[in-house]
């Protein structure tokens, strides 16, 4: 046998386990957490609950129950979650696990605690946007802290390993037909209402969780790409990769910029390229999330 193939990887090569949070990470991600957790709270019984007005998930079923029911709404928060924590320990983890659980426990003792104070306002539709608003803002920082106040998250994650839909497919169809469930219990006017909170809230999380200033891939395909790219470098410091690819139709070789900006900075880009190329293939998309690189942005000029 030949003595190469018994040889053993070096030691510098071989992956080394993900670290786990510092004690002092843990501490400030539940912080943060509860200071989610008590912003939910704040738009759930001052602005939503009071005015008859429910939210998605696993909250709008608690809502519906404790008015039905008249037991608390933390009650139900607490016993509707434990199938969902026990199968999130299996899908997520220790640390998602834990977060949630102190996220849903101190939600139900704060909705339980905030119960008597009055509501801000009767207007539904101030009550609904300000509430969607406050509500996706404490939601929002749960979520990017690694925590959850909503099993129904973690049901489409389970649901979409056997289905074809995605996992944020799954999560509208549920709350959906939550939201469209309201109508039967609070009337078809507060179900409207609802789903004008739900839809701010969603909206606000987006906000929190990936940031006011979005960022964007552009791509552009030009026989200047030399100039374009230098001009992206720069007046607007981006660092730029340059890709080599080749015309499906002509079979010629392309030159393919890449280069990741803010929003802010798309119509500067547009005009760099037209000044440059007018005749350049342009296509700019969003992305989720950057990190490295000389991502940081210098002053446009």
């Amino acid at each position: 046998m030949d003595q190469d193939q018994n040889t053993v990887a070096p030691a510098q090569n071989i992956p080394k386990r993900h670290k786990g949070l510092t004690v002092r990470q843990f501490v400030i991600r539940i912080l943060l957490i509860c200071i989610g957790v008590t912003l939910d709270a704040i738009a759930l019984d001052v602005f939503l609950v009071p005015n008859r007005i429910i939210d998605g998930g696993v909250v709008g079923i608690s809502i519906m129950l404790a008015h039905l029911s008249r037991w608390p709404l933390g009650l139900f928060l607490v016993l509707i979650n434990i199938p969902f924590f026990i199968i999130g320990y299996k899908q997520m983890g220790k640390t998602f696990t834990i977060s949630s659980v102190v996220g849903v426990t101190l939600l139900a003792l704060l909705t339980t605690l905030f119960h008597d104070i009055p509501r801000f306002t009767d207007d539904l539709l101030l009550a609904a946007v300000f509430g969607g608003i406050i509500m996706g803002i404490g939601v929002g920082l749960i979520i990017r802290n690694g925590g959850s106040s909503d099993g129904t998250e973690i049901l489409a994650v389970m649901f979409n390993e056997k289905t074809p839909f995605s996992v944020g497919e799954i999560v509208l169809f549920v709350n959906i037909f939550i939201l469209g469930s309201a109508g039967f219990v609070f009337g078809w006017n507060n179900a409207m209402y609802s789903l004008i909170a739900y839809f701010i809230a969603f909206k606000m999380i987006d906000i929190v969780t990936e940031g006011l200033e979005s960022s964007k891939a552009v791509w552009i395909i030009s026989d200047l790409h030399q100039e374009i790219g230098d001009a992206l470098n720069d007046r607007l410091g981006r660092g730029v990769t340059f890709l080599n690819g080749e015309g499906a139709y002509t079979g010629n070789d392309k030159n393919v910029i890449f280069t990741v900006i803010s929003r802010l900075e798309e119509a500067k880009v547009k005009n760099i390229v037209d000044s440059i190329d007018k005749s350049a293939f342009l296509a700019i998309s969003d992305i989720h999330d950057v990190k490295g690189g000389r991502f940081k942005k210098r002053s446009i000029h």
